[in-house]
């Protein structure tokens, strides 16, 4: 990860979804002539709220139970230098089977007018969290409450983004084992998202997760700390702890929280725990139509592409991104999640993503009767 902040060059970071090979070969007549139909206005006002999930409908399009991407035409005209998005939010978070609440979020779509600083930053720019608490909420409190501070009040903001991210998540961590009026062995994983500009920066500590939508495609942003993830097992291994059944030190579902001291040695140390983000910075383009940010209980249950198409839809009915998250959190109730739920949409227009229309190929193309039943079988299901 670049060391200084730079708000030009774009970064390739992409993990999943589709690539270009999934798109056909058109010419540049035809993509020229791609129609785009706008429905809808953008709401007068988007509060930023919890919501109970009794009311209102649920989503019955049977093709939602289906992860299935949408095939999306290139424009061959390349304006991603001129972009700059319009930001808007909306939030659900709902207690759904648990007994305790333990979530908790953060939206800000204004940042420069939240902060009310002098801080040279550029515009737009937006802060998002979601924070999952175990163990009570003293922990995902305390993070919400604090962590935004600590990224503006370092000494790297807002020259070196990245930098000041990772020393907040450090920061707040500590600050949080030092609160004597706290449980501090209560946790919290953290996922937030900052936007400067064109610029978007996803910071992860656990196994919430930030999805892209680019034009129908599920780009995921975060990778789960799960104990059993390859890359975390090792780490854990390394630093001399153990993994039973899933469980770090047979204790903890995730390989990455802030808090739980009591599972984490001296201040500074090196601990199978770590509160230490992982980061992924993209340069948001015209292609990116919006972001989902959750907790684990809408992923046990869902895809990172079931969510994107089911949320792409929701907006092109609607175009209201807090109505939005309320679909995505009623959706993973009705398909049973075993969790705490909150769920956070990001706009990044004023206008609800375009309808796709695909001209017809000049080549023509057939499927097999072995593929023609396995398509069957699916929608069967």
């Amino acid at each position: 990860m670049a060391a200084r902040m730079d708000f030009s060059p774009p970064f390739a970071i992409i993990e999943g979804g589709y690539t270009n090979d999934n798109v056909p070969d058109m010419d540049n007549e035809k993509l020229d002539n791609e129609k785009q139909v706008t429905l809808g206005k953008p709401p007068r006002h988007l509060s930023i709220m919890q919501h109970c999930v009794s009311s209102g409908r649920l989503i019955a399009e049977a093709n939602l139970e289906l992860d299935v991407g949408i095939v999306v035409l290139k424009s061959s005209s390349d304006e991603k230098t001129e972009f700059l998005p319009v930001l808007r939010s909306g939030s659900c978070a709902e207690i759904g089977p648990k007994q305790y609440m333990e979530d908790e979020h953060i939206c800000i779509d204004d940042l420069i007018g939240h902060l009310e600083t002098t801080t040279k930053v550029p515009s737009p720019g937006a802060f998002y969290g979601v924070f999952d608490g175990h163990g009570g909420t003293d922990a995902a409190i305390f993070i919400r409450e604090n962590i935004l501070k600590f990224i503006v009040e370092d000494s790297h903001f807002p020259i070196c983004v990245e930098k000041a991210i990772k020393s907040a998540f450090l920061k707040a961590d500590y600050a949080f084992a030092d609160a004597s009026s706290l449980d501090i062995s209560s946790g919290t994983t953290a996922l937030t998202a900052l936007i400067f500009g064109r610029t978007l920066i996803i910071a992860n500590a656990g196994d919430c997760r930030a999805v892209l939508g680019r034009r129908g495609r599920a780009i995921e942003m975060s990778k789960d700390h799960k104990p059993n993830c390859t890359s975390e097992r090792l780490r854990i291994e390394k630093l001399g702890g153990v993994i039973y059944d899933g469980y770090l030190n047979g204790q903890l579902s995730v390989a990455r929280a802030l808090g739980d001291w009591h599972m984490k040695g001296p201040k500074g140390s090196a601990c199978p725990l770590s509160a230490e983000p992982e980061l992924q910075v993209t340069d948001l383009s015209d292609e990116d139509e919006f972001l989902v940010m959750g907790c684990d209980g809408l992923w046990d249950v869902m895809s990172s592409q079931c969510a994107v198409t089911m949320a792409r839809k929701e907006l092109m009915l609607h175009n209201d991104p807090e109505r939005c998250s309320r679909e995505l959190v009623r959706e993973a109730l009705k398909r049973n999640t075993c969790d705490n739920l909150t769920v956070i949409v990001v706009c990044f227009s004023a206008e609800p993503p375009p309808r796709i229309e695909i001209p017809q190929s000049r080549v023509r193309r057939s499927i097999s009767s072995e593929g023609l039943n396995l398509l069957k079988g699916v929608l069967d299901c």
